[in-house]
């Protein structure tokens, strides 16, 4: 496959991160095993008894590694899939290149105004070019979240005008839930009780889900 390969010939997403998709389908029972190993001993402990003690170990363990998990599956996916990754890596700058030029437009536009509110100053035409990557990828998980059909017509709405591309958004939606259970397991590790724990890791399995489903679409 060389890099200048149109779409239709790249592998569905499900193949071109099956590495990511395992890895975050491990960290879901991780965290099922974690939440568990609070409350099976208070299951199995008497009634009558006040303080069980109870396994914090798996909490902790599955917090600490859960980013380096995703981020060596991730290598892996790309070590499996040379020539997509330079495909993807040129549409882009593509897409980057035509999102500099709509924000260099706006710089224009907006240089007879203010600098920005309470003086802040405006960000550069890279910054302006990145965070529109950033916003669409968390437009598209929040809406995700309420009407997968919805989401996926906002994909294409967002791709629609060039500076965009499909699989960059979806892969930004991935980065943005995946991030979001990386933080409800971080906060695990700092809770204040184990039950608090517990419920942090199972609140994470909803983000680490969506952020399967989200590896796994295929907008064309």
């Amino acid at each position: 496959m060389s890099a200048t390969s149109s779409r239709l010939d790249l592998p569905v997403r499900r193949r071109r991160h099956a590495r990511l998709i395992a890895a975050l389908t491990t960290l879901v029972g991780a965290c099922a095993e974690a939440a568990a190993a609070v409350y099976r001993p208070i299951a199995a402990a008497s009634p009558a008894t006040e303080e069980v003690e109870v396994n914090l170990l798996p909490c902790h363990q599955v917090s600490l590694s859960a980013a380096l998990l995703l981020d060596l599956a991730r290598g892996e996916d790309e070590a499996r899939w040379p020539a997509v990754v330079a495909w993807e890596r040129q549409e882009s700058r593509l897409t980057y290149a035509a999102r500099c030029a709509v924000a260099a437009a706006q710089e224009l536009m907006e240089e007879a105004g203010p600098p920005g509110e309470h003086g802040v100053p405006l960000p550069t035409v890279e910054q302006a070019a990145a965070m529109d990557l950033v916003i669409a990828g968390t437009e598209v998980v929040a809406q995700w979240r309420a009407d997968p059909q919805a989401a996926v017509a906002l994909v294409r709405d967002l791709a629609g005008g060039g500076e965009l591309a499909v699989d960059e958004i979806l892969d930004e939606a991935v980065d943005a839930a995946a991030v979001t259970g990386l933080l409800a397991l971080q906060e695990a590790r700092t809770a204040p009780n184990p039950s608090t724990a517990a419920e942090l890791c199972l609140s994470a399995v909803s983000h680490i889900a969506l952020a399967v489903a989200l590896a796994s679409a295929d907008v064309v």
